[in-house]
């Protein structure tokens, strides 16, 4: 409708406004004179393509465009303009449904009709899906916006001798796969008709989107019988911390794997009781490494022969990718990509806080990793398991950035883990707290002379494989590092801290 430039507010004509909606919907592609004499084309005129000319000039002159130099309207002599400008970026609309149509209904015809059947479809389906999933209408054709939606319902107007006909098509984004469409009866003069086939449309819609949120809070074992919110929060619990379920269910999931060795749920909770094993070992007594390798080379092979049975579980995804970045085999970018399609799926996704801070906290990039964890500390309940483990991941995140150690333990309150932490992690981490050049508490120093050399190399192991080994950067590692190896090798001697561990940190480890 109007521009500003230079401080000015300037309108466009009927006709500069259909040029220009011409011109930005067919972007890079040459617009002919006799294309463009048809987008302007009005009863009873005859328009020339001098007109077309003049017209484009009119329309460069209030763009503040140079025919000589163009930004936006390019002349390709004798044949027609190309719009050649560059396209802003349009940010993501925070919605779960948008309901919108297929043409700008600024001033189309069938704009109030268009509106009000849209508003009908906006206010049943919300009702219908409930609160917490956000439906929202546009008037505007914006489909770059929608990339990280979850569905779009697409509707279309085309009026034909006194007759309606319309279609509404539901999409699941961002693939803008079709899952539903439905063709509307509608009489402009029965406003009847209006509200019944936005009533029956909207009946379909809510059932396939609630088909849909249960099937989107399916598996890990989560009870069906509860409700999709409930179900996505007794995930979250399953997959942010090293859960003992894991570790205590293996019989179990393995009689479930020899029974159906395809059963991409089973193979996901599979690899989680693998990871559980690696985890929950005591940090002193630890793995023997050749069969840490062998447990995480099944992993690898367990997850990614799953990884096109489990598209559409978000909670099985965020599980895949949980695993992946775990065992640092190169799988950091898939790993990303699995994540971002997962959250495209679910509306609450506190489930996956710690791995998309994880994933930032490998690259190096610390703020952002904070961030997640931040939030996944505000969303936990005080005092659980999932606080503690955001706390700690946290903990791990600033010292890798930096901070000293007794800042870092301040900030996450590292003193106050809980009863139920077990003791020997609290060790380790009381460990780090502590500047190489200061020393231990008494209790904290005592526990480390009890260690002896095996078990005091199995800690530095522990720590490397479970928390240091994903950062890129060779600082990043030491900075984790440094204070465990400092207090332990003053007790042991350099020759405490496993070969493959200094070559990963490098003189940094002293520094």
């Amino acid at each position: 409708m109007f521009v500003h430039r230079n401080g000015q507010t300037l309108q466009f004509t009927r006709n500069e406004r259909a040029l220009l909606l011409a011109f930005t919907g067919n972007p890079r592609r040459l617009m002919t004179r006799s294309r463009l004499l048809d987008e302007i084309a009005q009863p009873g005129s005859d328009p020339s393509d001098r007109n077309i000319d003049f017209l484009v000039n009119r329309l460069r002159l209030k763009l503040g465009d140079n025919a000589k130099s163009p930004s936006f309207i390019a002349t390709q002599y004798g044949e027609g303009y190309v719009w050649i400008a560059t396209p802003s970026r349009t940010d993501p609309i925070d919605a779960f449904l948008i309901i919108g149509p297929t043409f700008e209904l600024q001033s189309h015809p069938l704009r109030q009709q268009s509106l009000s059947l849209m508003g009908k479809l906006q206010e049943m389906i919300a009702a219908g899906i409930g609160a917490g999933h956000k439906v929202v209408v546009l008037e505007r054709h914006l489909l770059a916006a929608y990339d990280k939606l979850r569905y779009f319902l697409q509707v279309s107007f085309h009026a034909d001798a006194g007759r309606i006909n319309c279609a509404a098509t539901l999409r699941e984004m961002p693939s803008k796969r079709i899952v539903k469409a439905f063709r509307l009866h509608l009489d402009s003069a029965d406003d009847g008709s209006f509200a019944n086939e936005a009533s029956r449309v909207s009946e379909g819609v809510v059932s396939v989107l609630q088909r849909a949120l249960k099937e989107a809070s399916n598996g890990l074992g989560v009870p069906t019988d509860e409700a999709p919110e409930v179900r996505h929060r007794s995930g979250s619990t399953l997959l942010s911390v090293s859960n003992p379920k894991w570790l205590a269910s293996g019989e179990q999931l393995a009689k479930g794997r020899e029974q159906d060795p395809f059963d991409a749920d089973a193979a996901i909770q599979w690899g989680l009781h693998l990871f559980a094993r690696l985890v929950l070992t005591s940090p002193f007594e630890g793995i023997d490494l050749a069969e840490r390798d062998r447990i995480e080379g099944e992993i690898e092979t367990t997850v990614l022969e799953c990884l096109p049975e489990i598209e559409d579980r978000p909670l099985l995804m965020l599980g895949a990718a949980k695993l992946l970045y775990f065992i640092n085999r190169g799988h950091l970018e898939l790993a990303e990509e699995i994540v971002e399609r997962a959250l495209t799926r679910i509306q609450d996704f506190t489930a996956a806080l710690p791995i998309l801070g994880q994933l930032r906290f490998a690259r190096g990039h610390f703020d952002e990793a904070v961030g997640f964890f931040n939030q996944g500390i505000r969303a936990a309940e005080p005092g659980s398991e999932f606080h503690r483990h955001m706390r700690v991941l946290k903990y791990i995140a600033l010292l890798a950035a930096g901070q000293n150690a007794p800042s870092a333990a301040q900030a996450t309150d590292m003193s106050n883990l809980g009863t139920d932490c077990p003791p020997e992690i609290a060790l380790m981490i009381g460990w780090l707290a502590v500047q190489p050049d200061q020393a231990l508490p008494n209790v904290s120093e005592r526990a480390a002379a009890e260690l002896g050399s095996h078990r005091a190399t199995r800690a530095i192991e522990y720590l490397y494989f479970t928390s240091t080994r994903h950062v890129r950067s060779e600082e990043g590692r030491a900075n984790i590092m440094r204070n465990m190896i400092a207090h332990l090798s003053r007790l042991y001697g350099q020759k405490v801290v496993p070969d493959f561990v200094l070559s990963s940190i490098g003189s940094l480890a002293s520094a």
